[in-house]
Protein backbone atom coordinates (compact mmCIF):
# COMPACT_ATOMS: atom_id res chain seq x y z
CA UNK A 1 0.00 0.00 0.00
CA UNK A 2 3.03 2.30 0.50
CA UNK A 3 4.58 1.99 -2.60
CA UNK A 4 1.28 2.75 -4.22
CA UNK A 5 0.64 5.86 -2.18
CA UNK A 6 4.72 6.89 -3.05
CA UNK A 7 3.98 5.67 -6.88
CA UNK A 8 0.52 7.93 -6.94
CA UNK A 9 2.24 11.03 -5.54
CA UNK A 10 5.45 10.87 -7.48
CA UNK A 11 2.68 10.87 -10.83
CA UNK A 12 0.66 13.74 -9.64
CA UNK A 13 3.94 15.67 -8.70
CA UNK A 14 5.22 15.51 -12.29
CA UNK A 15 1.92 16.06 -13.68
CA UNK A 16 2.58 20.05 -15.05
CA UNK A 17 -0.86 20.56 -16.51
CA UNK A 18 -2.61 21.78 -13.87
CA UNK A 19 0.50 24.20 -12.97
CA UNK A 20 0.42 25.15 -16.39
CA UNK A 21 -3.70 25.96 -16.44
CA UNK A 22 -2.90 27.55 -12.49
CA UNK A 23 -0.47 29.90 -14.55
CA UNK A 24 -2.51 31.23 -17.33
CA UNK A 25 -5.18 32.19 -15.16
CA UNK A 26 -2.95 34.30 -13.17
CA UNK A 27 -1.92 35.77 -15.98
CA UNK A 28 -5.21 36.77 -17.18
CA UNK A 29 -6.26 37.94 -13.90
CA UNK A 30 -3.46 40.35 -14.23
CA UNK A 31 -3.82 41.43 -17.38
CA UNK A 32 -7.37 41.94 -16.43
CA UNK A 33 -6.59 44.20 -13.40
CA UNK A 34 -4.26 45.89 -15.17
CA UNK A 35 -6.39 46.65 -18.12
CA UNK A 36 -9.36 48.13 -15.47
CA UNK A 37 -6.82 50.20 -13.73
CA UNK A 38 -5.29 51.71 -16.82
CA UNK A 39 -9.09 52.36 -17.67
CA UNK A 40 -10.36 54.00 -14.67
CA UNK A 41 -7.13 56.23 -14.64
CA UNK A 42 -7.13 57.48 -18.26
CA UNK A 43 -10.93 56.94 -18.90
CA UNK A 44 -11.43 60.90 -18.16
CA UNK A 45 -8.70 62.16 -20.41
CA UNK A 46 -9.57 59.93 -23.08
CA UNK A 47 -13.02 60.92 -22.99
CA UNK A 48 -12.10 64.32 -22.74
CA UNK A 49 -9.65 64.16 -26.12
CA UNK A 50 -12.32 62.29 -28.11
CA UNK A 51 -14.81 65.30 -27.06
CA UNK A 52 -12.40 67.76 -28.44
CA UNK A 53 -11.51 66.21 -31.77
CA UNK A 54 -15.34 65.17 -31.90
CA UNK A 55 -15.95 69.57 -31.52
CA UNK A 56 -13.01 70.11 -34.05
CA UNK A 57 -14.92 68.11 -36.91
CA UNK A 58 -17.53 70.35 -38.63
CA UNK A 59 -20.71 68.91 -38.52
CA UNK A 60 -22.70 67.38 -41.30
CA UNK A 61 -26.41 67.31 -40.28
CA UNK A 62 -28.93 69.85 -41.35
CA UNK A 63 -31.81 71.35 -39.90
CA UNK A 64 -34.76 72.45 -41.48
CA UNK A 65 -37.16 75.33 -40.32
Amino acid sequence: MTNYLMRTFKRFSKDEKGVTLVEYGIAIALAVGLGTAALTTLGDEIGDAMDAAGAEMPSTTTTTN
